[in-house]
């Protein structure tokens, strides 16, 4: 949905000062950075669209401090979820903050990334408890104080949940210490079926009202479960679908099971049947996470757009049926799937980018999902993050006020606008007017040309 938006220069360092002296290095030059984990975000988050050099953080992959005793873990930005996750096998621990995509770590802080677990074991936010972070001008943060994992603390400002979500704009997340969890006892999953979009996001408040500890609970309508199962192979029932999974010992997972069935059946639903074979779930949530895919075979050689939002549970019912016919008036393709457990939901809109109309329309759409979702008193992005694309609504959520105390922040972290501009909490070009420019290095608003910018890196001892 986003054009391209390449950097003058990609740069890989393997250890936390190497990033330090670059950053300094573009400090002092002026230079935009853009710090680089997978590249899985989905809101335009790693364009670099005013150039300058990509801070590319994948080859610094140490897994350090893990802690069993104290349920924590301490992971460099190249440790993605499913590395650490195998790392952790035999524990008895693991990280249960599961976005779909094998992302970083770093960069799931960086973006508030959230996922199916989060109904139960929260979103990235809650299971940080600290982050060294590299500043625009090279200094080291450790936002908890080096060394530091308590579960919880009343010291000063709450710096960790400043950066969580910061989206790359305030500093490099080198290192995250996360909170593990002790994996459940049991586990089940099951598909249940129903007549009608509404009853099937009416069964998940209901779920929740009852208090059954679902550790996921995920809907899809009709249009993504046909898609789903047809591009996994299961053979989904083609209606709104909720995937249900339960954690807990094995005496409390049947009453969790009575209470789920009795929820289902009471908005029409079908009658589940429970699955607790490690392999049958692992298949469930493959073709689930696919759903990315499997829209996109709905359209062959078009282009898909992820987009989400999130709302009070209570106001749920209402925005996703409102959603599904504003979809059908636009005449768009966009099955919708969510993390409904706790208000979240996406829109996956496959379109043609040939087609300027059709791309219009997508836009036009996405913003009326996004105050559709205000209106509701929710969110823009519930976990995509602003990015370029939601820049508008932010303003919209927040307000003046609360727009201008972020700015104020962003500015007293990066004076000069170098990190990741134009994105999330977008300051002004007015403001900064001795911020590179688009153009590129060497281009004529540069602060240096290339040349100079390689030399004082090789100057420096390290290059």
């Amino acid at each position: 949905m986003h054009a391209c938006a390449p950097p003058d220069a990609v740069v890989w360092p393997r250890a936390v000062g190497q990033v330090q002296e670059l950053a300094a290095l573009c400090y002092r030059c002026r230079v935009p950075m853009v710090p680089f984990g997978t590249g899985t975000g989905l809101e335009g988050g790693v364009n670099a669209v005013q150039g300058g050099v990509c801070f590319d953080l994948s080859r610094m992959d140490a897994v350090a401090e893990l802690s069993l005793e104290d349920f924590s873990v301490a992971v460099e930005p190249g440790v993605t979820r499913k590395a650490l996750n195998s790392r952790l096998r035999g524990t008895g621990l693991w990280f249960p903050v599961d976005p779909g995509a094998d992302a970083s770590l770093c960069g799931m802080a960086a973006t508030g990334a959230s996922g199916t677990n989060a109904v139960r074991y929260g979103t990235m936010r809650p299971n940080v408890l600290n982050l060294r972070v590299v500043l625009p001008d090279g200094r080291l943060l450790h936002t908890a104080g080096a060394g530091r994992q308590a579960r919880k603390r009343a010291a000063g400002y709450d710096l960790t949940s400043l950066f969580v979500g910061s989206e790359g704009t305030l500093g490099f997340l080198t290192q995250a210490t996360l909170r593990l969890h002790p994996l459940p006892e049991a586990v089940a999953a099951t598909v249940a079926t129903f007549p009608s979009v509404r009853a099937a996001v009416a069964c998940t408040v209901q779920v929740l009202q009852a208090a059954v500890p679902v550790a996921r609970i995920e809907f899809l309508d009709e249009v993504m479960a046909d898609a789903c199962g047809r591009y996994s192979g299961t053979g989904l029932p083609v209606a709104p679908t909720l995937l249900l999974e339960l954690h807990g010992s094995r005496q409390g997972l049947a009453e969790q099971q009575r209470q789920a069935e009795e929820m289902v059946r009471l908005n029409g639903g079908s009658v589940p049947a429970w699955s607790e074979e490690p392999e049958e779930r692992g298949r469930l949530w493959a073709m689930r996470h696919s759903a990315w895919y499997a829209a996109l075979a709905l359209r062959p050689g078009c282009q898909g757009y992820s987009t989400d939002v999130c709302v009070p549970i209570s106001r749920l019912p209402d925005v996703v049926v409102e959603t599904q016919r504003d979809l059908r008036d636009s005449g768009l393709t966009g099955p919708m799937v969510g993390h409904v457990g706790d208000g979240n939901f996406h829109c996956l809109l496959v379109f043609d980018a040939r087609d300027p109309a059709e791309a219009q329309r997508v836009h036009a759409f996405a913003q009326r999902l996004g105050r559709r979702a205000l209106a509701a008193g929710g969110t823009c992005t519930g976990e995509h993050g602003v990015g370029l694309g939601k820049r508008a609504l932010l303003r919209e959520e927040l307000g003046p006020e609360g727009l201008d105390t972020l700015r104020r922040i962003k500015a007293a972290l990066d004076p000069h606008n170098l990190m990741n501009p134009g994105k999330g909490v977008h300051v002004p070009s007015s403001a900064h007017t001795d911020t590179h420019r688009a153009g590129g290095l060497g281009g004529p608003t540069s602060a240096t040309s290339p040349e100079l910018v390689l030399q004082s890196w090789e100057l420096s001892g390290t290059g």
